[in-house]
């Protein structure tokens, strides 16, 4: 949301109208098989999609040094539209834990339903002719569905777990121009929707999708292949980043519980209803900003999550009788990605400490991903707002708000 938000503001500017484009596209897709899960239950995987996008663009004329750095690139805010009632899941009867046919098969098809997202692009285009333009673009944004799962008429739809939904996508495109300012555009493109652990299930949905479409680009012309010298003063430096963050889960271990060791005559009996437990975090790292829109490090991220006493419980009920702490600490890889005062941050980071349980590190893995999108203020000393995605194995474990504030304590001079 956002870059939403910042897409909008840019746009916002009172640009010429020449900086302004758009886009509507066809997109025949299929939902990916990721896990044995998916191969043994899910029916169907057809979908197909429509998008319409309103553009941005950067122009050399505009003296942009991060344009520059980007070659120019697009801002869009888009709406797309899945049409995914070929995508259906239907589990049959199984055998789980002690008990005999706990899984109740039930005498219909689930669907995973369709799906309405709202989202900003970022476009770089690597290559540009007078006629040709390939470019990747990069998706974030939130989503809602009218078909989610519920234990009444959509029990195993384990895909869509929850109505909001959080939105990525990725991109790699072609487009020919065959008339100033029409085009053609190819390309295709990879799609995710889940909660971020905000609710269960939450097993996602994950599309690729070639895409078809018609763009309007008034702006491309031959000023998008000159050279242009904008000049940039950045001097590359040394900081500390310090954040914190809070947020919010819910556990994939009571999923689990009232789906396959709890029976048909109990209240909890693949329940939709969870609870949501707080989580928050710390972190101290050091990075390197080499270049105006990079910046990487490693750090140290300390956890602390409120759901260690239900983890407990948990392990007791499944005979396991050990310690569980509510405190995690790892260490991480990190980067940065700027673009003016919005920046995108991804790490990949170790526990050097975890006891959630036995049950716990079988659904997990030693090691954990985040990924966010910050907005800066300039004038708070570069102090940080955004929000991320902890998951494991590209799982979501939870979603944070994070605050962060770099300290600046070696400037390269010679830059």
């Amino acid at each position: 949301m956002l870059f939403v938000l910042y897409v909008i503001s840019s746009m916002a500017d009172g640009d010429s109208l020449k900086h302004w484009g758009g886009s509507f596209s066809v997109m025949p897709g299929r939902a990916v098989v990721i896990d044995k899960w998916q191969k043994k239950w899910q029916k169907g995987t057809k979908n197909w999609a429509i998008d319409i996008k309103v553009t941005r663009a950067t122009l050399p004329s505009d003296s942009d040094g991060f344009a520059r750095d980007y070659g120019f690139p697009t801002l869009s805010v888009g709406l797309r539209w899945s049409f995914n009632h070929g995508v259906i899941v239907h589990k049959g009867v199984e055998f789980w834990g002690e008990q005999e046919n706990v899984l109740k098969e039930v005498d219909y098809d689930s669907h995973m339903g369709n799906i309405l997202s709202f989202y900003g692009q970022f476009a770089r285009p690597f290559l540009r002719t007078p006629q040709w333009e390939v470019d990747y673009t990069i998706d974030m944004g939130v989503a809602w569905s009218p078909s989610a799962y519920n234990k009444i008429d959509n029990i195993d739809n384990e895909l869509i777990g929850s109505r909001m939904l959080i939105f990525f996508g990725a991109g790699l495109h072609a487009m020919y121009h065959f008339s100033h300012p029409w085009g053609v555009k190819m390309g295709v493109d990879f799609y995710h929707h889940s909660n971020g652990a905000l609710d269960r299930p939450n097993k996602g949905a994950n599309i690729v999708a070639p895409s078809l479409g018609l763009v309007y680009q008034p702006y491309y012309d031959g000023a998008m292949q000159k050279q242009h010298d904008v000049r940039n003063s950045f001097k590359k430096y040394w900081y500390v980043n310090l954040s914190t963050s809070i947020g919010a889960r819910t556990l994939m271990e009571e999923w689990q519980l009232t789906q396959f060791y709890t029976t048909p005559g109990e209240a909890d009996y693949r329940t939709a209803n969870f609870k949501h437990y707080l989580a928050f975090a710390a972190s101290a790292d050091v990075i390197y900003r080499y270049a105006c829109r990079w910046a990487s490090g490693l750090g140290f991220d300390l956890f602390y999550g409120n759901y260690d006493k239900r983890l407990k419980e948990i392990s007791l009920a499944r005979g396991y009788d050990e310690t569980v702490s509510p405190w995690s600490l790892g260490v991480a890889a990190k980067h940065e990605t700027f673009y003016h005062n919005l920046s995108l941050n991804v790490s990949l980071g170790f526990y050097l400490y975890r006891k959630m349980g036995t049950w716990t590190k079988e659904l997990e893995k030693p090691y954990y991903e985040r990924i966010g999108l910050n907005y800066g203020f300039p004038k708070l000393n570069g102090l940080k707002i955004g929000i991320n995605v902890k998951a494991h194995r590209f799982k979501a474990d939870l979603t944070e708000l994070l605050v962060s504030y770099p300290i600046v304590f070696f400037t390269n001079k010679g830059q």
